[in-house]
């Protein structure tokens, strides 16, 4: 039997990621998490083992015992910190201790995550290739993870290391989230309450939403690549927010109008589109889900899921 171990396990993607090596893999897997922003909940019912310790760290390097492969998801997701030393040694030196431990334990396999904001309101769609232009220290943070895991594989050439750049992801699991929780989420959660769901004016930002089933088999994929390299994970087929309550609304049998208001931030990204091409020919990535029929599946399982 393989093992696999997912930092960030206890968080969204994390988690989700955790229970399908189980299911798919029939693996065993170890979840590493801080439980800082992680939640116990998100593990109910998971059948591997869970090591308290932080990536900043490296008290939990003997913890864990041998693994195949590390899928690296334990992060500062929160785009609205500000401060720039607790973000960059979260998620750069806390990368780096991940990627010590690979090296020091025999992991030859490293899958992490990565993220659509190092291309900031860059041009779309939008291409590996591009050259980064984050705007938070969030963005930044993903972009030069990148620079360290493409050095690291250089310098290690036995080693395959692949990042993730995921888009707008929502679905199951991300209900311990708080703000940060996808808007497919917090729309859910308003219209649910009976409440005009708000968003700024018009509705008409556009985002490459990409439901969290599609991220899974683009991280498992990814445990089979050829090569080290850095991959767009998202739908490609981009939707607004007007459609996501349209789809909302057909999922929960209402009819409740957008509560249309200004946008508040300086920054703001008015759209994002993923450039699905070296996804394809890398990870064989194909998403599965339309947004609709996303939408549609996620109500079904919040409304029989006691969070």
């Amino acid at each position: 039997m393989k093992r696999y171990l997912v930092t960030g396990g206890a968080g969204f993607i994390g988690s989700n990621i955790s229970f399908a090596l189980e299911k798919e893999r029939k693996a065993g897997v170890t979840v590493l998490d801080n439980f800082s922003s992680g939640h116990y909940k998100t593990l109910v019912g998971f059948g591997g083992d869970v090591v308290a310790g932080d990536i900043r760290e490296t008290g939990w390097f003997d913890k864990v015992g041998p693994v195949d492969a590390i899928l690296h998801q334990a992060a500062i997701v929160d785009t609205t910190v500000t401060e720039q030393r607790a973000m960059m040694e979260v998620n750069v030196d806390g990368f780096r201790n991940v990627l010590e431990f690979a090296l020091k334990a025999g992991v030859k396999r490293v899958v992490y995550a990565s993220s659509a904001a190092t291309y900031g309101n860059g041009k779309c769609p939008m291409h590996e290739s591009s050259v980064p232009e984050p705007e938070n220290v969030y963005g930044f943070s993903k972009a030069i993870m990148d620079n360290v895991a493409m050095a690291f594989a250089a310098a290690h050439k036995d080693m395959t290391i692949v990042g993730l750049r995921y888009f707008n992801v929502f679905g199951p699991r991300e209900y311990y989230k708080g703000k940060m929780a996808s808007m497919v989420f917090q729309l859910y959660n308003q219209m649910k309450a009976g409440k005009r769901p708000r968003v700024f004016k018009f509705g008409e930002q556009v985002r490459d939403f990409v439901y969290v089933k599609d991220i899974v088999r683009g991280n498992l994929n990814a445990l089979d690549a050829e090569r080290s390299c850095v991959c767009n994970l998202a739908s490609g087929k981009p939707g607004n927010f007007n459609e996501v309550i349209e789809a909302l609304n057909k999922a929960l049998a209402t009819n409740l109008a957008p509560d249309y208001f200004d946008n508040p931030y300086g920054f703001y990204q008015n759209k994002t589109h993923a450039d699905l091409r070296q996804a394809k020919a890398l990870l064989n990535y194909r998403p599965e889900w339309s947004l609709a029929d996303a939408i549609a599946d996620y109500v079904k399982i919040l409304e029989k899921t006691r969070i």
